[in-house]
């Protein structure tokens, strides 16, 4: 497969999500470093954006809560390379009901090769790598194949080509 390089800028564009159950542990954690994000991009789904632009005192930009959308919002972003960097502190002892909304953020996220922190310790030690303060570029692999793959036809599609080849006027 082949690989195209996405460039990430010095300042990243960073997601901070977190389940209800999780908020205080991501706002501690934020607070904790606050000045190594206030240089960075931020976004935020719902109530969690607004409880971090007035903890940190920076601006954030806020999304729909998660399971209003948010998460495909991030999704989205990610997609179209607007978001590099996912810190998402999820809950893994309580079902939620936008569970589908969040196995597809996380999905995206590897389909894009973000970085992603589901926990404190992983977001420690991503925050704090030498490459948040620097340019890099993340490969990703180059999906243009899988966008022009020719799709075969379904067993109706192929029916009414036949009926068209049959010459009935």
């Amino acid at each position: 497969m082949k690989y195209k390089e996405i460039a990430m800028e010095h300042d990243k564009k960073i997601a901070l999500v977190a389940h209800d159950n999780k908020k205080w542990d991501l706002v501690q954690w934020a607070k904790y470093n606050r000045d190594l994000l206030a240089h960075h991009k931020v976004y935020a789904t719902g109530t969690t954006g607004l409880i971090l632009e007035q903890e940190l005192g920076f601006p954030i930009t806020k999304l729909q809560s998660g399971p209003l959308g948010g998460d495909q919002q991030i999704g989205a972003k990610i997609a179209d390379a607007k978001i590099d960097f996912l810190i998402f502190f999820w809950d893994p002892l309580e079902p939620q009901p936008h569970d589908p909304d969040v196995k597809a953020l996380l999905r995206i996220a590897v389909v894009w090769n973000i970085p992603i922190a589901c926990n404190r310790a992983s977001a420690d030690f991503m925050i704090s790598s030498p490459l948040m303060d620097g340019e890099y570029d993340r490969l990703v692999p180059d999906y243009e194949e899988y966008r022009k793959r020719k799709l075969p036809k379904s067993e109706e599609a192929s029916q009414s080509d036949d009926d068209l080849a049959g010459g009935e006027a």
